[in-house]
C-alpha cells in the first residue's frame, strides 16, 4: 500500500500508539483511501477547461464522489483531513477554512461588478459572476478541501447552490468537515427554503459520513494537565502556549471573524475548534451574551489569558466575565486560563460580589476531569 495514502498513514499512527482504536475513524480513513486511489488517475483538464464550460460543452469523465464528514468536535475530522490532503495524488489541490473561502468569493463578486461592461465583453463574460468565478476556481483547483463547513450568513446561503453546482459540473472534487449534518446547515436561517436545494445537491454529490462517538481525542490530551494558571508570569504564558499546541498541533492559530447581527467579532487566534483571547479582548469591550454564545457554537475550547484581579470600580468587566463563564459552562465549553489570582480572589468585593460566588464555583468545576470529559454542548454532572 502507498505509504502516503490516508489509510496507511492512519494505521501507522495506530501502530505507534498515537491513536486509539476507533471504528468510525477507521471507516472514514477507508473511504478517504478509495478517493485517494480514484484521484491518482483523475485529470479534469482533459477536454474541459473553463472556456469549454462557459460555452456549454459538457464533461466527458465523471468526477469522483467527494466526502462530507461531520460529528462532534474532537472526533478526529481535521486529523483525517490532514492525512488525506497531505498525500492526495493530484496536482492542483487546496485546503481552506470555509469562512475564508466564502470571504474570497464575496471579494471576487465585488471585483466582477466593478468591471466595466466593455471589459466583460472582451473577456467573453456575461452579467453573471458565478460561472466565471467557479470556472476560475476550477482552473486552479481540482481538489477543494474545506475545514469547518458552516453556513450562517444569508449572503453565503444564496450564493452556495449556484456556485457549487458550477464547481461540481466542472469536475471539482469537494471534501468537507463540519460539526453539523447537511440537513442542519443554515438551520432556522432567513429564507432557508431557498437553501434546501443546495443541501440536496450536497447529499447527491458527496458521500455523507457521521463520525459518531463520544470521545474527544484532542481534549483527551489534557487529562491530568492543569488548566488554570496563576500568577501571571512567563510560566503561565508558556502553559497556555503548550495547551494551544497540544489541542491544535499548531503553535499559533489564524485570525478569524464571526458575524453577529450585522457586526464582526474578531477572533485573534483560532484553530481546530480552539479560540484564544485575552481577558481584555472579551471583557473590557462592549460584548454581551450574543457574542459569547456565538463563540460556544464554533469552539469547543477557549484559552483565556490575563484575567486580572477586579476591584469595585471594574464591576462592568466583572459582570461580563460572569456572563462569559455562565455561557461557557452551560454549553460545555472547556476553559484554559491564566489569572493574577486564584478563582476566589478574582472579584473579592463590589456590586454583584455575592452573585460572583456562583462564578467561582463554576470556575472550580470547570477544572475537573468530569467537566473535561463531558461532551461539548452538555453540562458536566458531578
Amino acid at each position: 500500500m502507498d505509504e502516503n495514502s490516508p489509510l496507511e498513514r492512519y494505521r501507522d499512527l495506530r501502530r505507534q500508539g498515537a491513536l486509539n482504536a476507533d471504528p468510525a475513524q477507521e471507516l472514514a480513513a477507508e473511504k478517504l483511501q478509495m478517493l485517494h486511489h480514484r484521484l491518482a488517475q483523475y485529470d479534469p483538464s482533459q477536454g474541459q477547461g473553463w472556456r469549454q464550460f462557459l460555452f456549454g460543452r459538457s464533461r466527458q469523465e465523471p468526477a469522483p464522489e467527494g466526502l462530507y464528514i461531520y460529528g462532534e468536535v474532537g472526533r478526529g475530522k481535521s486529523m483525517l483531513m490532514d492525512l488525506f490532503f497531505d498525500g492526495a495524488p493530484i496536482e492542483r489541490k487546496r485546503r481552506v477554512h470555509f469562512h475564508a473561502f466564502m470571504g474570497e468569493v464575496h471579494g471576487r463578486i465585488n471585483k466582477f461588478r466593478k468591471t466595466s461592461a466593455k471589459e466583460r465583453a472582451k473577456a467573453g463574460w456575461g452579467d453573471d459572476p458565478i460561472p466565471v468565478i467557479a470556472a476560475d476556481i476550477a482552473e486552479a483547483t481540482w481538489l477543494l478541501c474545506f475545514d469547518e463547513f458552516e453556513v450562517r450568513d444569508i449572503a453565503d446561503a444564496m450564493i452556495l447552490g449556484r456556485l457549487f453546482g458550477n464547481l461540481f459540473e466542472l469536475g471539482v472534487v469537494v471534501i468537507a468537515t463540519s460539526n453539523r449534518a447537511p440537513d442542519d446547515l443554515y438551520k432556522d436561517g432567513l429564507n432557508r427554503p431557498l437553501f434546501l436545494p443546495f443541501i440536496e445537491t450536497m447529499k447527491q454529490r458527496l458521500d455523507v459520513l457521521c463520525l459518531e462517538g463520544p470521545l474527544d481525542h484532542r481534549l483527551a490530551r489534557m487529562q491530568g494537565v492543569p488548566v488554570y494558571h496563576t500568577p501571571l508570569n512567563k510560566a503561565a504564558g508558556a502553559a497556555l502556549d503548550a495547551a494551544f499546541l497540544n489541542l491544535t498541533d499548531q503553535r499559533m492559530g489564524e485570525r478569524g471573524e464571526i458575524k453577529i447581527k450585522g457586526r464582526l467579532l474578531v477572533v485573534p487566534q483560532q484553530a481546530k475548534g480552539v479560540a484564544r483571547f485575552s481577558f481584555a479582548e472579551l471583557c473590557d469591550t462592549a460584548l454581551g451574551a450574543h457574542d459569547y454564545l456565538a463563540l460556544t457554537e464554533q469552539f469547543h475550547t477557549l484559552i483565556l489569558s490575563d484575567i486580572p484581579q477586579l476591584g469595585p470600580e471594574r464591576r462592568n468587566e466583572a459582570r461580563r466575565f460572569v456572563i462569559l463563564i455562565d455561557i461557557l459552562y452551560d454549553n460545555g465549553v472547556k476553559l484554559v486560563a491564566s489569572a493574577a489570582t486564584g478563582v476566589a480572589d478574582i472579584y473579592p468585593a463590589g456590586d454583584g460580589g455575592f452573585e460572583f460566588q456562583r462564578t467561582v464555583s463554576r470556575l472550580i468545576e470547570m477544572q475537573s476531569a468530569e467537566y473535561f470529559n463531558a461532551p461539548h454542548g452538555a453540562v458536566a454532572e458531578i
